[in-house]
């Protein structure tokens, strides 16, 4: 993996060498992430405040010249997908393996009183999981499988893939050699992109 802040790019989506540019971007706003809820595969809608920011990083995005467009199946990430790629008039496809971290029983909590107790417990936290969830390296992996497979599909090319802010953060990690454990420390914007180049 390379990693690069999202920044300008010539128009054209052909990047060259078999190379592939992806571009994370994380969802819009919903209601609990305004509340501070965990919202894992929960099937949220976006509320008002991130529509509009869905709609500013379609603006932004415009003329990124992408040449595919890839979603999680959740809700929240489709709509923000199917509004950046409408300037683009490209489909979105959509792959589940995109999806959220399955937080299990948590899902609905409030986030912080959790965090707390993961550090009360010093639990390994890539490697603990909530009753019914999963843990944050076997998103890792699940993610990565999926990235792996849209750059084989697409070599030398610009594709977009919006996605969910702790599973882009686990990919945000293996690219800057960080371990797992700092992925809360990695988490994106709501509707922000960076950039991965995979072989």
């Amino acid at each position: 993996y390379d990693f690069l802040p999202a920044a300008p790019r010539p128009p054209d989506f052909r990047i060259g060498a078999g190379m592939t540019e992806l571009w994370l971007v994380r969802h819009g706003q919903t209601d609990w992430n305004l509340e501070g809820r965990m919202q894992g595969q929960s099937d949220i809608p976006l509320n008002e405040v991130g529509l509009t920011q869905a709609s500013e990083a379609a603006q932004r995005l415009a003329d990124a010249a992408f040449a595919a467009v890839y979603s999680s199946d959740l809700l929240r990430a489709r709509v923000t997908a199917e509004t950046i790629a409408a300037p683009h008039e490209l489909p979105v496809r959509v792959d589940a393996r995109l999806r959220e971290i399955c937080q299990g029983e948590w899902e609905g909590q409030h986030y912080l009183p959790l965090v707390e107790a993961y550090q009360r417990l010093e639990c390994p936290e890539d490697t603990h999981r909530a009753a019914g969830g999963e843990t944050v390296r076997e998103v890792a992996e699940r993610v990565r499988a999926a990235l792996v497979a849209i750059a084989a599909a697409h070599p030398g090319q610009r594709v977009l893939v919006v996605s969910h802010g702790l599973a882009i953060a686990t990919q945000i990690c293996l690219a800057r050699g960080l371990p797992l454990r700092q992925v809360h420390q990695t988490i994106l914007d709501n509707a922000e992109p960076f950039i991965l180049t995979l072989p």
